[in-house]
């Protein structure tokens, strides 16, 4: 007996600051005017996505003690952005990256649930660390906790923001409108917490939220972050988007699952994947050559370079060979508040390795980075991209995919058109919206307190 096919979930993420976009395109849009915001996100909600996706950047990103220019763009404060996109969307799931060195928990809870009442049970959390002391300079707290105590940090932060959440329960948040007294003996929003980390008291004044909790996501892959998603995440962002790594960390990330008492389908793992579309496979495959070489120009590859080397090489030629030098290993300071050089642990081996695919092939610098930040997860007609991410969540390489077009706003339209439709033939995605919450659309279910109070509510 054949398996049942798998449902796949689809979101959408606006990139904002970031080396996918192609800023020359006269069809990008601004990343600071709200209507962007709100075409990309009706965009989605229109094609039945599960939600929206914002990252965040807490400081403007530097190479070489210079503000990096080659794609500097403002991002408005992502809670903000979330709540005003909750009221032109009526389904869409609405998820922010919030960080948990930086911030407190009874601050970052308020928040959530607010957004969770605003939007009707639709807000979600990117739960991160900060990674380094350049970034933790805007904030008191600065960068001094090593990996394994940001984690643990994390861990307690997230336990915390539940406990509040958890402080509203069943009969708690009734209350005679009439004299604002609780029906309840319970002292309503009532919290103590007393940890490594956080030693905090006093009452919660958000009512249970329409989840309950928002959906939480989590983006580390490091082992620390894997079973950090595996014991507290309902989702993890994944970079492994061919089809051999992606079943790779699949079947690594699931198998931990059991240990803390959770099932196959408690934790969804959606990759980012971007995409190029053409009539044909050929048409779309010349397009992504030129959509990447547009993306990786000469001083855009030197500069990736310089993640690795560490190193200033504003002298040698994009159109050159790679440097004979070696790297300059300790503390990393050509390129600060970057994520990409975290990706490079071993900047010796990653040389060596990138020298040898060079030579191989005869690349140059810019050559090289073109191939090695191949994004163009999903190259084809409209056809064949469908077939492809079926294929790829049917084969348990993902549970569903984190689309990042390089073009914004508008760059989801086409996909949403041409794209989705076929997926809704094949009876693998959905036509309409599973339920009123994110939680219904990702197949996660209520808080038992929430969903029994849903269910007295319906009798």
């Amino acid at each position: 007996m054949s398996k049942p096919l798998k449902q796949i979930h689809l979101a959408a993420h606006f990139p904002g600051v970031n080396n996918t976009t192609v800023w020359s395109d006269p069809e990008v849009g601004s990343h600071i005017e709200f209507s962007s915001f709100a075409h990309f996100a009706r965009t989605a909600e229109r094609a039945k996505f599960d939600f929206l996706f914002l990252a965040e950047g807490l400081r403007l990103r530097e190479q070489g003690g210079k503000i990096y220019d080659l794609d500097v763009v403002g991002r408005p404060d992502t809670f903000t952005v979330l709540a005003a996109l909750a009221a032109v969307t009526e389904h869409l799931g609405l998820t922010g990256t919030i960080n948990s060195t930086f911030n407190e928990p009874y601050e970052v809870a308020r928040q959530f649930a607010s957004l969770d009442h605003l939007s009707g049970g639709r807000a979600a959390w990117n739960v991160v660390t900060s990674w380094d002391a350049f970034t933790g300079e805007n904030f008191r707290r600065g960068g001094f906790l090593p990996q394994q105590e940001r984690y643990s940090r994390a861990k307690e932060f997230l336990a915390t923001t539940h406990e509040l959440f958890d402080s509203w329960q069943g009969d708690e948040i009734l209350a005679d409108q009439s004299t604002g007294t609780f029906l309840s003996d319970a002292k309503a929003g009532s919290f103590v917490h007393t940890g490594q980390h956080f030693d905090i008291h006093g009452q919660f004044n958000v009512p249970r939220s329409p989840q309950g909790r928002p959906v939480i996501f989590q983006a580390g892959d490091s082992d620390e972050g894997r079973e950090f998603a595996a014991s507290d995440a309902d989702a993890i962002f994944s970079r492994y988007a061919t089809l051999n790594e992606g079943q790779a960390f699949y079947t690594d990330v699931k198998s931990r699952l059991a240990k803390y008492g959770r099932g196959h389908d408690q934790l969804k793992i959606l990759p980012a994947a971007s995409f190029v579309l053409g009539d044909t496979d050929g048409e779309a495959e010349e397009l992504a050559k030129e959509v990447r070489r547009r993306q990786v120009s000469g001083a855009t590859a030197i500069k990736h370079l310089e993640f690795v080397w560490n190193r200033d090489l504003s002298s040698y030629d994009p159109d050159g060979p790679l440097p004979d030098i070696d790297p300059e290993l300790g503390e990393h300071t050509i390129a600060r508040g970057r994520a990409q050089v975290r990706m490079y642990r071993d900047p010796l081996a990653t040389a060596q390795e990138w020298r040898e695919r060079a030579a191989a092939n005869n690349w140059s610098i810019r050559d090289l980075v073109i191939e090695i930040g191949n994004r163009q997860n999903f190259v084809g007609s409209p056809a064949t991209v469908a077939k492809t991410i079926n294929d790829y969540v049917q084969a348990d390489a993902a549970d569903g995919f984190i689309l990042v077009p390089h073009i914004t706003p508008g760059g989801l339209d086409t996909f949403a058109d041409q794209v989705v439709p076929l997926l809704q033939e094949q009876g693998v995605f959905r036509t309409e919206y599973e339920g009123p919450t994110l939680r219904h659309q990702l197949g996660l279910a209520l808080p038992d307190d929430v969903r029994g109070e849903r269910a007295a509510a319906a009798t």
